[in-house]
C-alpha cells in the first residue's frame, strides 16, 4: 500500500505513529510511505499514485474516508489570508476555497511557513478563528481517505485516534529546527490541532461544503 501523508507539523504525532505501526513486529504490511503539500496529495490520490492519505478536505467527498482529520477548533496559527494583492496558496486547497467562502480578500498563507511568519510576529486573519467566530464550529482542514485497503485504514484509524502519542525529543528537535522554531513551540503548536472527527466537525464539514458549492 502506498500511503500520502501531508508534509507538514500538524500531522507530526501521525506520522511518529505510523513509523512504529510500520515497523511493529506483529505488523504485516508492505508499506510505502509518502509526504507532500496538500495540493500534491490530492492529485497523488486522484491519480491512483497512493491508496491513501490525508487529503483537502474540499477533495473528501470523492472518497472513503476514515473519522480522523487534521482540525481547529478556533485558532489555528498555520493558515492565515494576509494583507496585499489577492494570491492563493498553491500548496492549498481547502484553505483557499474557506478564502473566498469567507469573502476575504489578501494573500492565502499555509503550513509551517505560515505558523513561522505568525511566530515571528506576521500580522493575519487566522481563517479557523474567522470560520468559528461565523459559525460558532471548528474547521476541518483534511481529512484521512482512500481508494482501498479500507479495512487497513479503518484500523489505522481506529488505532490512533485510541492511543496518545508521545513525541521523542529528538525528533522535536530535529523537526523544529528544520522549520527554525523552538521545540516548545512546536508543542505549543500541536496543542491546536485535533485529529478525530467529532459531531461538530462532520457538521462543520458538510456546511463547509455546501457553501463551497455556491461559489
Amino acid at each position: 500500500m502506498i500511503f500520502g501523508s501531508i508534509s507538514y507539523l500538524n500531522l507530526l504525532p501521525f506520522q511518529v505513529f505510523m513509523k512504529r505501526y510500520i515497523h511493529h513486529p506483529g505488523t504485516k504490511m508492505g508499506m510505502n510511505y509518502r509526504k507532500n503539500v496538500p495540493s500534491q496529495i490530492n492529485s497523488a490520490l486522484k491519480k491512483r499514485q497512493i491508496d491513501a492519505g490525508f487529503i483537502s478536505s474540499i477533495e473528501s467527498p470523492k472518497y472513503q474516508c476514515s473519522n480522523l482529520g487534521i482540525i481547529a477548533n478556533r485558532a489555528v496559527y498555520s493558515v492565515f489570508v494576509i494583507q496585499g494583492e489577492n494570491k492563493i496558496d498553491e500548496d492549498s486547497a481547502s484553505s483557499n476555497r474557506l478564502a473566498k467562502v469567507l469573502n476575504l480578500q489578501g494573500e492565502v498563507l499555509i503550513g509551517d511557513k505560515a505558523l513561522k511568519y505568525y511566530l515571528e510576529g506576521g500580522v493575519g486573519i487566522d481563517l479557523a478563528t474567522q470560520w468559528h467566530k461565523e459559525t460558532q464550529l471548528p474547521f476541518v482542514f483534511a481529512q484521512l481517505c482512500y481508494t482501498c485497503h479500507g479495512k487497513l485504514i479503518e484500523k489505522i484509524a481506529k488505532k490512533f485516534s485510541k492511543q496518545p502519542i508521545k513525541i521523542p525529543q529528538y525528533i522535536l528537535k530535529r523537526e523544529a529546527n528544520k522549520r527554525g522554531i523552538s521545540p516548545r513551540q512546536l508543542r505549543w503548536y500541536l496543542k491546536h490541532i485535533e485529529y478525530n472527527m467529532s459531531h461538530k466537525a462532520q457538521k462543520s464539514l458538510k456546511l463547509f461544503l455546501k457553501n463551497s458549492k455556491r461559489l
